[in-house]
């Protein structure tokens, strides 16, 4: 992970002004523009201003928009934006072409269809936002528009009534019915931006700008309208003005669009969500009573009627729709606003069931070292970066593929008709997307992601079998940093799946198949058992006795690690407790997985256990690997600093395979490290091997740590241990793993010879 411009504390400012530098220029250029047409001028037509000026106020938003377009920087709405400005511009240099020439424009012409073009066009992108910004809520934005649609309708006639009965009732006029209609779509697309803003959730930057300028559009058509049937004489550059402030105002948005990272999909609880129904309403029930007091139209005594009538559905049913809200928002990741955990649960095992043997895929992706931003840059930075990925993963994604966020840093993927190679595929195109560097705050980010994947049906028929296995895909993909995995069945335990079903692990867990052998540790330079490490095994019903290595990964894959950490620690110190009550004294070592040494209830499951037994806390030592400490060292330091402080013992397993930071001896609270096997197997054959295992030995000594070589398996690699300092060796050449039985007589009757130096020549255990 790399940061920079963190020597940058003024650029926030900066990249602020920038992203409004331009959609300020555009609306500035267009308020110049405005006053001097509007303003009294005394000076005779000017063809630059009143022609040249207004066609460059209303090309530029245009541009604009297909100047983001081209940038590919905004969604589908703003190709729809940029041809509807591009209509509006069109059809007023098509006026101007031949008002220049000195000739009457024909009523009907060009113009007239660009202008009409012009509102159809802003619908379909209003309608693009409705359902790609607002899903769930669509049916109840376009039910509220449609109400203050009509209740505006039904207002402008009450007010407009004298003058529109001569187009309404008179002998009719396409061209009179034209100009009454345009104020009339302008107060429908209004009410559609208004519903959009009134539905509690955020669309873009910049928003009110659209509704602002589809108000200009309208006070401008209702001003023409006016003068039209008041036989006003006026300029018709005059009214080009407020069509000029809408078309800036919309390109103004659609400037703001190329600086977005992607729609501000946060969840808002908004108080404005029937402040379109309201509005209206007051409108039909305000022109109902002024038609009790004078005439009215007839048109608008109906509308008024239809506004209140269609008001009602909103408000009985309401409530359903608030609940039908609320399923929603429950199913929401408040923080990124894609489906959650729950959504994930409720759509995809319903899809697993229909898809039959069809293929799919269901992709887990985790952040890489994303903590460094939480604890380095803080939580804000943390979940703006959280926000930022979920909206580069929703630009990625295809329309059949389900994504959520499991919690955390983790986002879970579900893409049907998808093959194991075309999930990949798919992993290599997200890790691309991701990689590319993200802004917090002024400083700049780049993270990497991990991928593991998991296939529908050769890996599994059932959500929690693919997600299980998925996750082990993950680590895989993480420990060897390859960015993306595709889980892989070890073929040497293909054989045992069937018999390894969740019922036959749970039936290992709850009927006491699982047992323990026991390795002892010994002190090399006085041949004193000082401990012994506790290894379980599964005395299978139909295979026998199982190693470890057979069966572990189907208890993590089913989720079952924490329970089978469990048992083996109830059997450890209930074993540790008899050998306590007799002669031998010994500490048992329990290996714990990563699940469970992030457990913050470990400690107290742990006190709870050696209390019931009357045991020593110092008894008991918990080993665990170098991953679990890189993987997320402060919850790590957490839980081993409370085991430390009631007695337990922390020792650090297969020393030397990881390639984590040896800072972790320094920092982490451990009181022993385990030297893994192959440096010691190597150690008598090869002198760079024995230069580590003695460096090794040395460097843990220096740190106040314990070592512990694992792995011996003859007297050589025994007396070379004990000459270099080593604390414990434990290994074949001492003995095997044995039950507690067997070791309790080899125990008793264990007497190592001995050379007169004191040097331990023989183990006492027959191999």
């Amino acid at each position: 992970m790399m940061y920079q411009g963190a020597t940058e504390p003024r650029r926030p400012a900066r990249l602020v002004s920038s992203q409004w530098l331009l959609p300020g220029i555009l609306i500035a250029v267009a308020g110049m523009y405005a006053a001097v047409v509007i303003l009294p001028s005394t000076g005779p037509f000017d063809v630059f201003i009143d022609r040249m000026l207004g066609l460059l106020t209303m090309w530029l938003p245009a541009l604009a928009g297909w100047s983001v377009v081209y940038r590919r920087a905004g969604g589908r709405e703003v190709v729809f934006f940029a041809a509807a400005l591009s209509c509006q511009a069109v059809g007023y240099t098509w006026d101007v072409l031949h008002m220049t020439a000195g000739k009457d424009a024909p009523r009907y012409s060009i113009a007239e269809g660009a202008y009409i073009a012009f509102y159809v066009l802003m619908l379909a992108a209003l309608s693009v936002v409705i359902r790609t910004r607002l899903r769930g809520l669509a049916k109840i934005i376009l039910l509220d528009s449609l109400v203050g649609a009509l209740g505006a309708a039904a207002a402008l006639l009450a007010v407009l009534g004298p003058k529109l009965v001569s187009v309404l009732q008179g002998p009719p006029s396409l061209g009179a019915a034209i100009d009454a209609a345009y104020p009339l779509m302008d107060l429908m697309l209004v009410a559609v931006v208004v519903g959009i803003a009134a539905s509690g959730r955020s669309t873009s930057r910049g928003w009110w700008l659209v509704g602002l300028g589809l108000l200009a559009y309208a006070g401008g058509d209702v001003a023409y309208l006016l003068l039209e049937m008041n036989a006003v004489d006026f300029l018709d550059t005059t009214l080009v003005a407020p069509w000029a402030l809408g078309n800036a105002m919309v390109g103004a948005w659609t400037l703001l669009q190329a600086h977005s990272a992607g729609p501000d999909v946060r969840v808002r609880i908004s108080k404005s969500g029937q402040a379109v129904p309201a509005l209206a309403t007051s409108a039909g029930l305000g022109v109902l009573v002024l038609a009790s007091q004078r005439p009215l139209m007839l048109p608008a005594v109906v509308l008024a009627s239809l506004t209140l009538a269609l008001a009602v559905v909103p408000l009985v049913f309401r409530q359903r729709l608030e609940l039908s809200r609320a399923n929603s928002q429950a199913r929401t990741d408040d923080l990124t606003g894609i489906p959650n955990r729950r959504a994930l649960y409720a759509a995809v095992p319903q899809q697993l069931t229909a898809s039959g043997n069809q293929p799919s895929a269901v992709l887990l992706l985790d952040l890489d070292k994303f903590k460094e931003i939480n604890d380095g840059l803080g939580h804000q930075a943390g979940d703006d970066l959280l926000r930022q990925v979920a909206a580069r993963l929703s630009t990625q994604l295809g329309a059949g593929t389900l994504l959520a966020r499991m919690g955390g840093d983790e986002f879970v993927m579900y893409a049907g008709s998808c093959g194991p190679r075309e999930a990949q595929d798919m992993a290599v195109k997200i890790r691309t997307a991701l990689a590319e560097p993200y802004s917090l705050g002024g400083i700049t980010v780049h993270v990497n992601a991990s991928i593991g994947i998991a296939c529908h049906p050769e890996h599994g028929r059932d959500l929690d079998v693919l997600l299980r296995k998925a996750d082990v895909a993950l680590y895989s993909a993480k420990s060897t940093r390859s960015g993306h995995a595709l889980y892989v069945e070890d073929p040497a335990n293909a054989a045992l799946q069937p018999f390894c079903s969740l019922q036959t692990l749970n039936d290992a867990l709850s009927n006491d198949q699982l047992v323990l052998h026991f390795q002892p540790k010994v002190e090399p330079e006085t041949g004193r058992v000082r401990g012994v490490e506790a290894l379980v095994r599964w005395e299978h019903p139909a295979l026998g006795l199982l190693q470890p290595d057979a069966f572990l990964k189907y208890f993590q894959e089913a989720g079952l690690m924490p329970a089978l950490t469990n048992v083996v620690l109830i059997k450890a110190l209930d074993q540790a407790a008899v050998w306590a009550s007799g002669p031998q004294h010994l500490s048992v070592a329990v290996n714990v997985p990563a699940s469970s040494a992030m457990d913050a209830r470990l400690p107290d499951q742990v006190a709870a256990m050696t209390r019931a037994r009357g045991l020593s806390p110092s008894m008991l030592v918990l080993e665990i690997t170098e991953d679990v400490l890189v993987a997320d060292r402060s919850r790590a330091c957490t839980t081993l600093s409370a085991l430390r402080e009631m007695g337990v013992r922390v020792a650090v397993d297969d020393f030397g395979t990881g390639y984590s930071s040896l800072s972790y001896l320094r920092e982490l609270p451990i009181d022993e490290i385990k030297l893994d096997r192959s440096f010691v197997s190597a150690m008598m054959d090869d002198e760079r091997a024995t230069a580590l295992v003695a460096s090794t030995i040395h460097l843990a000594h220096s740190v106040g740590l314990e070592m512990t070589a694992e792995g011996v398996e003859d007297e050589r690699a025994y007396r070379a241990l004990r000459e270099y300092g080593c604390d414990l060796v434990q290994g074949y050449f001492i003995s095997r793993p044995v039950p507690a039985e067997v070791l309790d007589t080899w125990l008793s009757n264990r007497n190592p010879e001995q050379s007169p130096d004191g040097k331990v020549t023989s183990a006492g255990f027959p191999k």
